[in-house]
């Protein structure tokens, strides 16, 4: 738009819209979102062929599992963290910076829309992730219906609460089948394992003459057999507590790492993208790497 002079002196006015344009450049914040998830994807697939190949498959033994997790978690932390900085880096390059703005102001505009490109990719993982949480949840929960009503004919006695009072109601001292037997005894142990784990005195007992009734031992013999089996049932039972308690742990540390990497991203993200501004501002060219040929 030119305007006249009274001095006849046409000048043209550099307002093109931006007064009323916003300030939220959304095709750079795009396209700083996709390539944070292009280079995490490609370094996340690179890590996951280094990790596979330090894990022991063969009769060999591989690399201790805790050097592995330490290993990945850190490659994953570095990864997230960079992957987060080069797309808030691209998108303060490619910006377009509106003048009416000091350069502290610029700046802050230049870091928020690394703030934008952080919050969508998080966005966009999270998506990513549930989804294939949901597919495999999906998968798992259609098989475990499948195995249920197969099995719930053969269970039912199994997780009847009161199936072993009513046991303890009718035992004898007369030999039972040995399929009876093998009922009763699981039932035993599942009374056990749902209290605190401890088979009593006379559960004990009655196992023995089961065994002995069965098996043609001696009372002894029998009665030591009872006594170990329990303890391998008791072994197994610890075994299954500590797993779940590591399994807890875990997932503890790794929910505050998660929160942690993902904090130290929307910073490095943020200052990526101020240094992205600067550059362009002042025209930065590495010569030496983008040369044209």
């Amino acid at each position: 738009m030119s305007i006249e002079t009274p001095a006849g002196l046409a000048v043209v006015s550099t307002d093109t819209g931006r007064d009323s344009a916003s300030y939220v450049d959304w095709a750079a914040i795009f396209a700083g979102i996709v390539f944070a998830s292009a280079v995490s994807l490609l370094f996340i697939s690179f890590g996951s062929a280094i990790g596979l190949n330090m894990v022991g498959f063969q009769a060999r033994e591989g690399a201790p599992p805790i050097l592995i997790g330490i290993a990945a978690a850190s490659w994953f932390l570095w990864v997230q963290i960079s992957s987060f900085m080069a797309g808030g880096y691209l998108t303060g390059r490619l910006r377009r910076r509106h003048f009416d703005a000091t350069e502290d102001e610029s700046d802050m505009r230049d870091g928020a829309h690394g703030l934008v490109v952080w919050a969508g990719a998080m966005v966009v993982g999270a998506v990513l992730a549930v989804g294939g949480v949901g597919a495999v949840a999906n998968a798992v929960g259609s098989a475990a219906s499948t195995a249920a009503i197969a099995a719930s004919n053969v269970a039912e006695d199994a997780v009847d609460p009161n199936a072993y009072f009513v046991d303890t109601l009718f035992r004898s001292a007369q030999p039972v089948d040995a399929a009876v037997a093998r009922d009763e005894a699981g039932r035993i142990f599942t009374q056990a394992a749902l209290g605190n784990g401890t088979v009593t005195a006379e559960d004990r007992a009655y196992l023995a003459s089961l065994v002995a009734a069965n098996t043609g031992l001696t009372p002894e013999e029998a009665q030591a057999r009872a006594d170990q089996v329990i303890a391998n049932v008791e072994a197994a039972r610890q075994q299954a507590i500590e797993a779940a308690r590591m399994a807890r742990n875990t997932a503890i540390i790794a929910a505050f790492l998660l929160a942690a990497s993902s904090l130290v991203s929307a910073i490095g993200a943020y200052w990526a993208a101020q240094k992205g501004g600067n550059h362009r501002d002042k025209n930065t060219a590495f010569i030496d790497v983008f040369r044209r040929f």
